[in-house]
Protein backbone atom coordinates (compact mmCIF):
# COMPACT_ATOMS: atom_id res chain seq x y z
CA UNK A 1 0.00 0.00 0.00
CA UNK A 2 1.20 3.53 -0.92
CA UNK A 3 2.08 5.70 2.15
CA UNK A 4 -1.04 7.99 2.23
CA UNK A 5 -3.75 5.71 1.16
CA UNK A 6 -6.50 4.60 2.85
CA UNK A 7 -8.02 1.10 2.21
CA UNK A 8 -6.00 0.61 -0.67
CA UNK A 9 -6.99 3.99 -2.18
CA UNK A 10 -4.82 6.04 -2.99
CA UNK A 11 -6.16 9.83 -1.56
CA UNK A 12 -4.64 12.69 0.04
CA UNK A 13 -6.05 14.02 3.17
CA UNK A 14 -4.21 16.66 4.51
CA UNK A 15 -6.57 17.04 7.30
CA UNK A 16 -4.08 17.32 10.57
CA UNK A 17 -1.87 20.14 8.41
CA UNK A 18 -1.89 23.78 7.76
CA UNK A 19 -0.71 24.83 4.88
CA UNK A 20 0.99 28.90 4.22
CA UNK A 21 0.63 29.86 0.75
CA UNK A 22 2.54 33.21 0.30
CA UNK A 23 1.10 35.35 -3.17
CA UNK A 24 -2.52 33.22 -2.25
CA UNK A 25 -4.70 35.46 -3.06
CA UNK A 26 -4.40 35.94 -6.97
CA UNK A 27 -3.50 33.54 -9.93
CA UNK A 28 -1.25 30.36 -9.30
CA UNK A 29 -1.50 31.06 -5.05
CA UNK A 30 -5.20 30.94 -4.81
CA UNK A 31 -5.79 27.87 -6.59
CA UNK A 32 -3.05 26.06 -4.68
CA UNK A 33 -4.36 27.69 -1.35
CA UNK A 34 -7.92 26.41 -2.29
CA UNK A 35 -6.36 23.24 -3.19
CA UNK A 36 -5.11 22.80 0.42
CA UNK A 37 -8.35 23.40 1.64
CA UNK A 38 -10.10 21.16 -0.63
CA UNK A 39 -7.51 18.61 0.57
CA UNK A 40 -8.69 19.01 4.02
CA UNK A 41 -5.87 21.15 5.39
CA UNK A 42 -6.06 24.52 7.31
CA UNK A 43 -5.26 26.96 4.17
CA UNK A 44 -3.69 30.95 4.75
CA UNK A 45 -3.30 32.43 2.19
CA UNK A 46 -0.71 35.82 2.30
CA UNK A 47 -0.64 38.99 0.33
CA UNK A 48 0.16 42.24 0.18
CA UNK A 49 -4.05 43.62 -0.58
CA UNK A 50 -6.12 42.83 2.26
CA UNK A 51 -9.39 42.90 0.10
CA UNK A 52 -8.02 39.96 -1.94
CA UNK A 53 -7.14 37.89 1.29
CA UNK A 54 -10.19 38.46 2.51
CA UNK A 55 -11.69 36.48 -0.44
CA UNK A 56 -9.73 33.84 -0.34
CA UNK A 57 -10.08 33.11 3.53
CA UNK A 58 -13.83 33.05 3.11
CA UNK A 59 -13.69 30.74 0.16
CA UNK A 60 -11.00 28.28 2.49
CA UNK A 61 -13.42 28.70 5.01
CA UNK A 62 -16.51 27.68 2.98
CA UNK A 63 -14.65 24.25 2.95
CA UNK A 64 -14.57 23.62 6.89
CA UNK A 65 -11.13 24.19 7.71
CA UNK A 66 -9.67 27.05 9.12
CA UNK A 67 -7.40 30.16 8.51
CA UNK A 68 -6.91 33.81 9.28
CA UNK A 69 -6.77 36.83 7.21
CA UNK A 70 -2.58 38.84 7.27
CA UNK A 71 -1.42 40.58 5.08
CA UNK A 72 2.49 40.68 3.99
CA UNK A 73 5.42 41.90 2.06
CA UNK A 74 7.46 39.54 2.07
CA UNK A 75 10.71 41.40 1.57
CA UNK A 76 10.55 43.02 4.84
CA UNK A 77 11.85 40.02 7.02
CA UNK A 78 10.69 41.55 10.17
CA UNK A 79 7.33 41.19 9.36
CA UNK A 80 7.77 38.57 7.98
CA UNK A 81 8.90 36.79 11.24
CA UNK A 82 5.95 38.33 12.78
CA UNK A 83 3.39 36.89 10.54
CA UNK A 84 4.74 33.20 10.55
CA UNK A 85 5.08 33.97 14.58
CA UNK A 86 1.45 34.58 14.32
CA UNK A 87 0.06 32.24 12.44
CA UNK A 88 2.76 29.23 14.16
CA UNK A 89 1.02 30.23 17.29
CA UNK A 90 -2.16 30.27 15.83
CA UNK A 91 -2.76 27.19 14.26
CA UNK A 92 0.45 25.98 13.54
CA UNK A 93 2.46 25.38 10.35
CA UNK A 94 3.16 21.96 8.56
CA UNK A 95 3.41 23.28 4.78
CA UNK A 96 4.38 26.00 3.07
CA UNK A 97 4.29 27.63 -0.42
CA UNK A 98 6.44 30.29 -1.99
CA UNK A 99 4.66 31.07 -4.36
CA UNK A 100 5.13 35.28 -4.32
CA UNK A 101 6.52 36.52 -7.30
CA UNK A 102 6.69 39.71 -9.67
CA UNK A 103 7.88 40.42 -13.35
CA UNK A 104 7.02 43.84 -13.85
CA UNK A 105 7.55 45.30 -17.32
CA UNK A 106 10.33 48.01 -15.65
CA UNK A 107 12.10 44.81 -15.57
CA UNK A 108 11.86 43.48 -19.07
CA UNK A 109 13.77 44.12 -22.07
CA UNK A 110 17.25 43.72 -23.19
CA UNK A 111 19.81 43.62 -20.20
CA UNK A 112 21.45 47.02 -21.22
CA UNK A 113 18.01 48.35 -20.69
CA UNK A 114 17.47 46.80 -17.25
CA UNK A 115 18.25 49.28 -14.50
CA UNK A 116 19.51 48.31 -10.83
CA UNK A 117 15.85 49.62 -9.15
CA UNK A 118 13.93 46.72 -11.41
CA UNK A 119 16.45 44.30 -11.18
CA UNK A 120 16.27 44.28 -7.39
CA UNK A 121 12.97 44.64 -6.82
CA UNK A 122 12.42 41.05 -9.09
CA UNK A 123 15.12 39.76 -7.30
CA UNK A 124 14.52 40.69 -3.55
CA UNK A 125 10.62 39.66 -4.20
CA UNK A 126 11.04 36.01 -6.09
CA UNK A 127 14.25 34.91 -4.16
CA UNK A 128 14.87 37.32 -0.97
CA UNK A 129 11.16 37.25 0.10
CA UNK A 130 11.26 33.09 -0.63
CA UNK A 131 14.54 33.01 1.69
CA UNK A 132 13.37 35.04 4.45
CA UNK A 133 9.69 33.01 4.37
CA UNK A 134 12.28 30.02 4.36
CA UNK A 135 13.90 30.89 7.06
CA UNK A 136 11.18 32.43 9.59
CA UNK A 137 9.18 28.75 8.83
CA UNK A 138 12.06 26.21 9.25
CA UNK A 139 11.62 26.16 13.13
CA UNK A 140 8.00 24.65 13.07
CA UNK A 141 8.68 22.76 9.76
CA UNK A 142 10.97 21.28 11.46
CA UNK A 143 9.23 20.30 15.18
CA UNK A 144 6.22 19.02 12.50
CA UNK A 145 8.36 17.02 9.75
CA UNK A 146 6.93 19.77 7.45
CA UNK A 147 7.66 20.77 3.51
CA UNK A 148 8.37 23.59 1.53
CA UNK A 149 7.43 23.80 -2.06
CA UNK A 150 8.85 26.83 -4.19
CA UNK A 151 7.31 27.77 -7.18
CA UNK A 152 9.81 28.89 -9.11
CA UNK A 153 9.22 28.96 -13.47
CA UNK A 154 10.28 27.47 -16.77
CA UNK A 155 12.61 30.26 -16.41
CA UNK A 156 14.13 28.36 -13.38
CA UNK A 157 15.19 25.52 -15.75
CA UNK A 158 15.77 27.18 -19.19
CA UNK A 159 16.38 30.70 -20.40
CA UNK A 160 13.92 33.04 -21.50
CA UNK A 161 14.95 36.42 -23.61
CA UNK A 162 14.03 39.92 -22.68
CA UNK A 163 13.37 38.17 -19.13
CA UNK A 164 16.77 38.47 -17.36
CA UNK A 165 15.99 39.38 -13.19
CA UNK A 166 12.95 37.18 -13.27
CA UNK A 167 14.91 34.16 -15.23
CA UNK A 168 18.03 34.77 -12.84
CA UNK A 169 15.80 34.80 -9.51
CA UNK A 170 13.66 31.99 -10.60
CA UNK A 171 17.16 29.65 -11.37
CA UNK A 172 18.39 31.05 -7.92
CA UNK A 173 14.90 29.49 -6.39
CA UNK A 174 16.09 26.08 -8.18
CA UNK A 175 19.52 26.22 -6.44
CA UNK A 176 17.91 27.65 -2.71
CA UNK A 177 15.48 24.52 -3.50
CA UNK A 178 19.17 22.10 -3.37
CA UNK A 179 20.94 23.99 -1.01
CA UNK A 180 17.61 24.11 1.77
CA UNK A 181 16.84 20.34 0.83
CA UNK A 182 20.64 19.32 2.10
CA UNK A 183 20.73 21.68 5.22
CA UNK A 184 16.80 20.68 6.57
CA UNK A 185 16.94 16.84 5.88
CA UNK A 186 15.87 14.92 7.25
CA UNK A 187 13.48 17.27 9.31
CA UNK A 188 11.71 19.10 6.17
CA UNK A 189 11.32 18.39 2.69
CA UNK A 190 12.59 20.74 0.37
CA UNK A 191 11.20 20.53 -3.39
CA UNK A 192 10.54 22.92 -6.46
CA UNK A 193 7.57 23.41 -8.93
CA UNK A 194 8.38 24.95 -12.37
CA UNK A 195 5.32 25.93 -14.30
CA UNK A 196 4.70 26.85 -17.69
CA UNK A 197 2.81 29.59 -18.48
CA UNK A 198 -0.46 29.42 -17.09
CA UNK A 199 -3.73 31.20 -17.56
CA UNK A 200 -3.89 33.88 -14.82
CA UNK A 201 -5.13 37.28 -14.72
CA UNK A 202 -1.14 38.20 -14.66
CA UNK A 203 -0.85 36.55 -18.01
CA UNK A 204 -4.04 37.94 -19.48
CA UNK A 205 -2.23 40.20 -22.19
CA UNK A 206 0.11 37.38 -23.65
CA UNK A 207 -3.41 35.21 -23.68
CA UNK A 208 -5.08 38.22 -25.67
CA UNK A 209 -2.52 38.69 -28.29
CA UNK A 210 -3.19 36.36 -30.56
CA UNK A 211 0.74 36.34 -31.86
CA UNK A 212 2.11 35.64 -28.78
CA UNK A 213 -0.08 33.60 -27.11
CA UNK A 214 0.12 31.00 -30.48
CA UNK A 215 4.03 31.34 -30.39
CA UNK A 216 3.46 30.27 -26.97
CA UNK A 217 1.27 27.43 -27.78
CA UNK A 218 3.37 26.13 -29.84
CA UNK A 219 6.49 26.17 -28.25
CA UNK A 220 4.57 23.97 -25.87
CA UNK A 221 3.89 20.20 -26.60
CA UNK A 222 0.21 19.91 -24.81
CA UNK A 223 -0.66 22.94 -27.24
CA UNK A 224 -2.35 25.65 -24.29
CA UNK A 225 -2.06 27.97 -21.23
CA UNK A 226 -2.38 25.74 -18.15
CA UNK A 227 -5.40 26.05 -15.41
CA UNK A 228 -4.17 27.06 -12.71
CA UNK A 229 -5.84 24.34 -10.87
CA UNK A 230 -3.42 21.93 -12.59
CA UNK A 231 -0.58 23.50 -10.72
CA UNK A 232 -2.44 23.08 -7.22
CA UNK A 233 -2.49 19.64 -7.75
CA UNK A 234 1.22 18.68 -7.88
CA UNK A 235 1.84 21.35 -4.87
CA UNK A 236 -0.21 19.46 -3.11
CA UNK A 237 1.13 15.95 -3.99
CA UNK A 238 4.39 17.09 -2.93
CA UNK A 239 3.02 18.03 0.47
CA UNK A 240 1.45 14.82 1.08
CA UNK A 241 3.33 11.06 1.84
CA UNK A 242 2.45 10.29 -1.47
CA UNK A 243 5.67 12.44 -1.74
CA UNK A 244 7.84 11.09 1.10
CA UNK A 245 10.66 10.27 -0.39
CA UNK A 246 10.82 13.75 -2.59
CA UNK A 247 13.12 16.21 -1.72
CA UNK A 248 15.63 18.71 -3.67
CA UNK A 249 13.75 17.93 -6.67
CA UNK A 250 12.14 20.49 -9.21
CA UNK A 251 9.18 19.27 -10.98
CA UNK A 252 8.29 20.64 -14.02
CA UNK A 253 4.93 21.61 -14.75
CA UNK A 254 5.38 23.17 -18.24
CA UNK A 255 2.94 21.14 -20.29
CA UNK A 256 6.21 19.62 -21.80
CA UNK A 257 8.04 23.07 -22.44
CA UNK A 258 11.50 21.72 -21.14
CA UNK A 259 11.42 18.90 -23.13
CA UNK A 260 12.47 20.47 -26.47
Amino acid sequence: MFPGTAGGRMEIDLSDKTAVITGGSRGIGRAITLGFAEAGANAVPLSRTESDVEAVVESVREQGVESRVETLDVTDSEAVEACFGRIDNDLGIDVVVNNAGVNPDAALGTPESVDDEGFDFVTDVNLGGAFACARAAEPALSENGGTLINVASVGGLVGLPRQHPYVASKHGLVGLTKSLALDWAPDVRVNCLAPGYVATDLTSELQENETLRRSIEERTPLDRFADPEEIAGPAVFLASDLASYATGATFAVDGGWTAR
